[in-house]
C-alpha cells in the first residue's frame, strides 16, 4: 500500500436497531401481524426510505421508531439504549429532544404565525423566549423562509407550510428525523423542492432521515429503501 494512501473512514455509529421486532393486534383467528420479525439497523446519517402497500406494515415500524408505538416482542434501540424498556414519560422525553416529526399534513396551529408553529418545542423544553426566538428564526432561514416569520398557515403555499413544519422538527437539533408521506399534499414541482431541501439539511447537518411514502421518484432522493409486505421488510438496498 501507498504511503500516502487514506485509511478507510470508519462507519457512522448504528442508532437505530430493531432485532426480532413483532407488532400484534388481537388473538386467535383474530389475530393481526402489523410486524413480524423486523431485523433493522440504520446508521448516523442515513437517508432511508420506507416503502410498501396499506396495510404492509411501514406505519407500524415509523411508529416504534418515533417511540409512538412500542413492539409486543423484540428489541429496539436508539442511540444504545433499549427503548421497549421505557416508560412513558421516558418516551416523551427521548422524542422531545431527540426526534423531529414531519407530516403530509403539515399539523400547523392555523392562528399562530410561522414563527410561533417552529418555536413551539422549544416552548415544551423549557426554552427561555429570547433564546426560542432566536433559534425558531435561525431555523427559519435554514428553510429559505425567514422572510416569512409573520405569516400564519393560511398565508403560505402548500410548499411553505411543509418547509415551516421541517423547520419546527428541526429547531430542536434532533438526531432523528421522522417524515410520514412529507409530499404527499403537494404537487410535483413543490414535491421536488422539499425532497432537495431534505437533502441539504441532512448533508448540511449529518441528521438521519427516515421517510414513508408510496411514490418511487420520491424514494429515489433516499440512499437506501425498505420494502414491507405483510408486516416483514422483504427488500433492504439502494432505490430501484
Amino acid at each position: 500500500m501507498s504511503s500516502h494512501a487514506r485509511p478507510a473512514a470508519e462507519p457512522a455509529p448504528v442508532i437505530l436497531e430493531m432485532a426480532g421486532i413483532f407488532k400484534i393486534y388481537g388473538s386467535g383467528a383474530a389475530e393481526v401481524r402489523a410486524l413480524d420479525g423486523v431485523d433493522l439497523a440504520i446508521r448516523a446519517g442515513e437517508f432511508v426510505a420506507v416503502m410498501g402497500p396499506s396495510g404492509s406494515g411501514k406505519s407500524t415500524c415509523m411508529n416504534i421508531l418515533g417511540c409512538l408505538d412500542v413492539p409486543t416482542a423484540g428489541s429496539y434501540r436508539f442511540h444504545g439504549v433499549d427503548v421497549s424498556a421505557l416508560h412513558r414519560d421516558e418516551l416523551a422525553l427521548l422524542r422531545r429532544h431527540y426526534m423531529g416529526f414531519v407530516f403530509q399534513s403539515f399539523n400547523l396551529l392555523p392562528r399562530v404565525h410561522a414563527l410561533g408553529n417552529v418555536e413551539l418545542p422549544l416552548v415544551y423544553q423549557g426554552v427561555r423566549p429570547a433564546a426560542r426566538r432566536a433559534r425558531a428564526l435561525a431555523a427559519l432561514e435554514a428553510v429559505h423562509l425567514g422572510d416569512r416569520a409573520g405569516a400564519v398557515p393560511s398565508q403560505l403555499s402548500g410548499g411553505q407550510q411543509q418547509r415551516v413544519a421541517i423547520a419546527r422538527a428541526l429547531v430542536t437539533e434532533p438526531s432523528l428525523l421522522l417524515a410520514d408521506e412529507p409530499t404527499g399534499n403537494l404537487d410535483t414541482a413543490t414535491a421536488g423542492d422539499i425532497m432537495s431541501l431534505l437533502e441539504s439539511l441532512r448533508r448540511e447537518r449529518r441528521i438521519t432521515i427516515v421517510m414513508v411514502t408510496h411514490e418511487p421518484d420520491i424514494a429515489a432522493h433516499a440512499e437506501r429503501v425498505l420494502q414491507f409486505v405483510d408486516g416483514r421488510l422483504v427488500r433492504d438496498g439502494p432505490p430501484a
